[in-house]
């Protein structure tokens, strides 16, 4: 055991304290989502019944990024934690959290997740490609922009840009690589 296993580090000289306390509660997250992954993957049908030969079963690859993953965010999280700690650092963290930038991707992770965990599958594929494709532009022309474009113009440009956009990923999807959209 080397006398820097038992020792904290001190901060970098280009690390602030808020971005220690980041990386150890993206660590966290990554490892928590590595092993969801990693679960779920190992929990899928190993389709033995139709003699399926182990390397290739369906969860292989999920439960190998999984596991990679949760890997990453271990070694995020125990090297941010044994840096040596700043003072005042979740303050400086919660504030960063609150500026512009940050609430302009909590906003992009909100649409993602309505997207995907609520109208796929709820309403046809291409209309919920549409509509994630209309309201990211909306949000991002109008709401979010430090100079907003007239509204008449966001919602032509969105309209145009949505219908586009969900033909050409659903006959892509669907005629090119033959995959069954929901």
């Amino acid at each position: 055991m080397s006398d820097l296993d038992s020792e904290t580090l001190p901060p970098a000289e280009t690390e602030s304290g808020a971005m220690i306390k980041a990386d150890l509660l993206a660590g966290l997250f990554f490892l928590i989502v590595g092993i969801a992954i990693f679960y779920l993957a190992w929990d899928m049908p190993r389709l033995e019944t139709r003699r399926i030969h182990p390397a290739t079963i369906p969860g292989l690859v999920p439960m190998l990024l999984g596991g990679s993953l949760a890997l990453c965010g271990f070694l995020l999280a125990v090297r941010a934690a044994r840096v040596e700690p700043v003072r005042n650092s979740w303050a400086v963290l919660g504030r960063t959290l609150v500026n512009t930038e940050a609430i302009r991707t909590f906003v992009l992770a909100a649409l993602v997740l309505i997207y995907t965990l609520g109208l796929v599958g709820l309403v046809p594929f291409w209309l919920a490609t549409g509509l994630f494709v209309f309201a990211f532009i909306m949000l991002y022309e109008t709401v979010l922009a430090e100079n907003a474009a007239p509204i008449a113009r966001s919602v032509l440009w969105a309209l145009v840009q949505a219908i586009i956009v969900a033909a050409v990923v659903t006959l892509v999807f669907e005629r090119g690589f033959l995959v069954r959209l929901p």
